[in-house]
């Protein structure tokens, strides 16, 4: 059966409300506050849209909100008891998620009104303050499994849509004018044109001009500071011919308007720089609800429990200073360097170190920034301030690094020889009219940079890579910016962290070595490791399917070395060869839990990481073509399963700090590779800034990954060389559109050099040559994406 809230597989045992089935109680919860609401619809919008979370009790995790300067971040507004915020939700997904969200004013009646903004996952919600406290409307939020994700980085709102805000202004005033100067222009198109009244002809040259300049002179500034900016460190880019194209266009046509001999070609000159800022724009627009540019801010809490004279006490982080005593319980981030003081600590160093293992500390050893606690809670002392941890200084490390600039892109390389081109055979027009027909010969070089001026050339890479990024995105994958497709084109490394990379970090499989075990020591074993939560203790109890359990007496855990208790009326030891048998393990190369049972031991289980699905395929392919090297954080327990795949030991590297993942891309730069780099976690950051190109891969897309130039889909792992291979596609269709543009030129320039090019004309051909390359190279791109990266 089908869970009716999410949709999850509910088992042989569902939890049953009302004769329906649902997969946990926290799914039953959420069904039974929505039923009790009358908020039914919910379903009926999209059946089974639910969001599955591990039921947990809130308790304080969110009393943190109720700090009046946390508050006064938080808020957007905040006056005469209205208050409104604005929350980022990950996990936003659907029609039934929107509705429900913008229908919480029916579950309290604090709140007054509430709205969703999709492709960001935010929601605003307005509520009265004197009768919801934001704590409150948090953890309403929580209570329906639609939890809001609250970071130091949230806290800071930095404001990121003021440039998107300016080029759609810039849009606007280009796009106004252009539609009125085609209606000024709009006579001189049509037979007899030539006749309209002198008067009326000058009247609509000048309305032409005055509303030509705010475009030429504020809409197309970016395009002259980036031609300067080339040419200032001696490079041509396609801003260059396009800034002359622009210039020539306007001062001849301003030439003709105040001389009274036409009204020149303002409207090919400002549908230039409308088409060339909607390319600009399609480029840029992104994925606005993913972050690329991400530092401890986005994985820190904004604020922790600090113990002060026995009481517990929320604090903002910003706040915390040595050597306050801080609590952290089960799955909290420590935020951090500190000592530990009480309780038994497993650190989770995975993000961090990309060890797989938690590793085990006691009283009065240190631990380091970005680990995360497994199990009950511990009390820590701390000894560094958090802008001065372990974690923090590898992130400001990381990012002295320049970002990658790409100079030698391909339109610029094809503007350098296009600019120098047009310039001779301009310059060779006006030589040949000068010495056979003067008159000719300013009007024959202006004529030449008119036609030539490469709006085809330069729309083509924005909406071939625009078109690109789209189709990825579609099917999972997530990209900076366009120059990553250019950049992926060129690699021929590809390195790929193995912990959360190439394995599956919250799952591992266990497998028994040794005498088969009888159903009833099965349910011993399922039984004790049933009350430990380390992770080896969970992946050997779900490793046993359908057994009872029974009570464990006695149980104890002891750090690092087991776990042990008298179940069913037998004594039984879990945990480390050295801690069952006394002696050191005779299998080191792999992660083993051993099993002593009245007595006698039984075995061990072999612990190993799950590979993504689809691994063997995707290294198959790409060995093919890339040289492959594994680098991990972790030991070599996993060496003989990856050697097979990788088909070389020397290049499979275990036991790699950060700084060696960075130091190995370093040297495989120096020797003249180009390297993509695949991770997951913090540990690959350096090695992922410094590398040509930086993936990551990410369960969930929106929640916290490293800085990076991709983000892929887990679930889309199988189809990475198919991403990798469209690139190759994505620049021959540029290649195909510039043969197009260049077509459309020598037909333009065939008038020009005679000294024949009329407004009419340029005002035909340059719309004609613009419109055909962004259809052909957008349906191109759409078409192919279907064909060449087919949905698995």
């Amino acid at each position: 059966m089908s869970c009716v809230h999410c949709g999850e597989d509910c088992g042989k045992h569902p939890v049953m409300w009302e004769d329906k089935p649902f997969c946990c109680n926290g799914c039953s919860t959420v069904y039974q506050i929505l039923n009790e609401n009358k908020l039914q619809k919910y379903y009926d919008i999209q059946p089974m849209s639910g969001i599955k979370v591990e039921q947990a009790d809130v308790g304080n995790k969110y009393s943190y909100i109720d700090n009046k300067e946390i508050q006064d971040q938080l808020l957007d507004f905040s006056d005469g008891g209205i208050s409104k915020v604005t929350l980022f939700i990950p996990s936003i997904h659907c029609a039934s998620c929107i509705w429900l969200l913008e229908n919480l004013y029916i579950m309290h009646k604090g709140i007054i009104a509430s709205s969703v903004n999709f492709p960001k996952k935010t929601v605003n919600i307005t509520f009265n303050d004197n009768i919801v406290t934001l704590r409150q409307v948090v953890e309403l939020l929580v209570s329906i499994h639609y939890i809001p994700e609250i970071t130091l980085d949230h806290l800071e709102k930095k404001e990121s849509g003021k440039s998107e805000k300016s080029l759609l202004l810039k849009i606007g005033i280009s796009g106004f004018s252009f539609m009125n100067v085609m209606l000024y222009n709009f006579p001189e198109y049509l037979p007899g044109g030539d006749e309209l009244s002198s008067m009326f002809t000058r009247f609509f040259g000048i309305m032409s001009f005055i509303l030509a300049l705010p475009v030429v002179i504020y809409c197309a500034k970016d395009y002259y500071l980036s031609a300067f900016k080339g040419l200032k460190h001696k490079m041509i880019n396609i801003d260059v011919p396009i800034t002359l194209g622009i210039i020539t266009l306007f001062i001849q046509s301003s030439y003709e308007v105040i001389t009274g001999d036409g009204i020149g070609y303002m409207d090919s000159l400002i549908g230039l720089i409308f088409f060339l800022l909607i390319g600009k724009w399609y480029q840029g627009k992104t994925y606005s609800a993913l972050s690329f540019e991400r530092d401890y801010k986005s994985y820190f809490p904004v604020a922790v429990t600090k113990i002060n004279d026995g009481k517990e006490e929320t604090v903002p982080l910003s706040e915390l200073r040595v050597p306050d005593r801080i609590l952290i319980r089960n799955q909290e981030i420590i935020p951090a360097d500190s000592i530990l003081i009480t309780g038994e600590a497993n650190i989770d160093y995975s993000f961090v170190t990309g060890e797989s293992i938690p590793v085990t500390k006691k009283s009065g050893d240190n631990i380091f920034a970005g680990g995360r606690q497994m199990g009950s809670s511990i009390e820590i002392e701390v000894v560094k301030e958090v802008e001065q941890s372990y974690l923090t200084q590898l992130w400001n490390q990381e990012n002295k690094k320049d970002n990658k600039v790409q100079l030698n892109t391909l339109i610029n390389k094809v503007s350098e020889y296009f600019t120098v081109i047009i310039l001779l055979i301009a310059l060779v027009s006006a030589v040949y009219w000068m010495f056979n027909d003067p008159k000719l010969a300013l009007f024959a070089f202006t004529s030449v940079l008119i036609i030539a001026c490469p709006c085809a050339l330069a729309l083509t890479v924005p909406f071939t890579f625009g078109s690109t990024m789209r189709q990825f995105g579609r099917k999972g994958f997530y990209i900076k910016n366009t120059d990553v497709i250019e950049n992926l084109r060129g690699i021929n490394s590809i390195i790929f962290d193995k912990t959360g990379t190439i394995t599956i970090n919250s799952t591992m499989k266990a497998q028994f070595i040794g005498k088969e075990l009888d159903d009833e020591q099965l349910s011993i074993v399922k039984s004790l490791a049933s009350n430990s939560s380390h992770p080896l203790s969970a992946t050997v109890k779900d490793s046993i399917k359908n057994r009872n359990t029974f009570i464990v007496e006695n149980y104890r855990e002891f750090p690092s070395l087991g776990i042990s208790g008298v179940v069913n009326g037998k004594r039984v030891n879990m945990g480390s060869c050295k801690f069952v048998t006394g002696k050191d393990d005779p299998n080191p190369e792999s992660t083993n839990v051993y099993v002593f049972i009245d007595d006698k031991v039984h075995g061990y289980f072999k612990i190993e990481n799950s590979y993504r699905p689809g691994l063997k395929s995707v290294i198959n392919k790409l060995k093919k073509v890339y040289q492959l090297f594994l680098l991990s954080g972790d030991n070599q327990a996993e060496k003989k399963n990856l050697s097979p795949l990788f088909g070389s030991e020397s290049n499979l590297l275990f036991n790699q700090s950060p700084a060696d993942k960075m130091k190995f891309v370093e040297e495989r730069k120096k020797k003249g590779e180009k390297v993509l780099m695949i991770g997951d976690g913090l540990n690959d950051a350096g090695a992922l800034i410094e590398s040509d190109v930086g993936l990551t891969i990410a369960d969930d897309i929106y929640s916290f990954s490293p800085a990076c130039d991709g983000i892929i889909e887990s679930s889309r792992f199988k189809q990475l060389p198919e991403f990798i291979r469209f690139t190759n596609t994505s620049i021959l269709i540029v290649i195909i559109s510039f043969i197009i543009s260049f077509l459309y030129n020598f037909v333009g320039l065939y008038f020009a050099v005679q000294g024949n090019l009329s407004p009419i004309i340029a005002a035909i051909l340059m719309p004609i040559s613009s419109v055909s390359v962004v259809a052909f190279a957008t349906f191109s791109i759409n078409y192919l994406a279907g064909r060449l990266i087919p949905d698995f």
